[in-house]
């Protein structure tokens, strides 16, 4: 687009230039050695600069369109790039927090298996989640936070593609 427009004010430029330059009669319209016919009278010759104008114009116009149009082509390109790295940015980090809660995690749970066994058993005297019940006697836990003490043991699998509840063999 900005090309077309271009090669209009060339145009317009090199006819007006013609114009100008060709024309010494008083009636006469002259572009590039040759005789306009029908250009008799000067408003002819008016009315030829007023349609070269015109084109001058239309094609300035498109070329100012067509360079709008590219340099916001860009900008809109440049936003979408700067807004990918930032989500890729912020995916990395929360990535990096994901794998530091998950070592943490899995260290404990080994802090855990590793603590010796107390004089009362092996859970103490608080039962078997080193908390008492609700009225001070040891008993099982509801079953909701036991699954949440076993899910905090649990070992992530060995291979990427296994699930954490079952091991495969090879």
């Amino acid at each position: 687009m900005a090309f077309i427009g271009f090669l209009l004010v060339a145009a317009a430029i090199a006819a007006g230039a013609g114009v100008v330059l060709d024309n010494t009669g008083s009636a006469e319209l002259v572009v590039f050695g040759t005789t306009v016919p029908g250009v008799t009278e000067q408003w002819h010759v008016f009315g030829s600069g007023a349609v070269v104008a015109l084109v001058l114009f239309c094609g300035i116009l498109l070329t100012v369109k067509g360079i709008a149009r590219r340099l916001r082509a860009r900008r809109d390109l440049r936003d979408l790039r700067e807004e990918h790295e930032e989500s890729i940015t912020t995916l990395v980090a929360e990535k990096r927090r994901l794998e530091r809660e998950l070592a943490e995690a899995r260290q404990a749970a080994r802090a855990a298996a590793a603590r010796p066994a107390g004089p009362a058993g092996p859970a103490g005297p608080a039962g078997p989640s080193g908390r008492s019940g609700p009225s001070g006697n040891t008993g099982p836990l509801p079953r909701r936070e036991a699954a949440g003490a076993a899910q905090a043991t649990r070992v992530a699998p060995k291979n990427p593609g296994s699930s954490p509840f079952f091991t495969w063999k090879d």
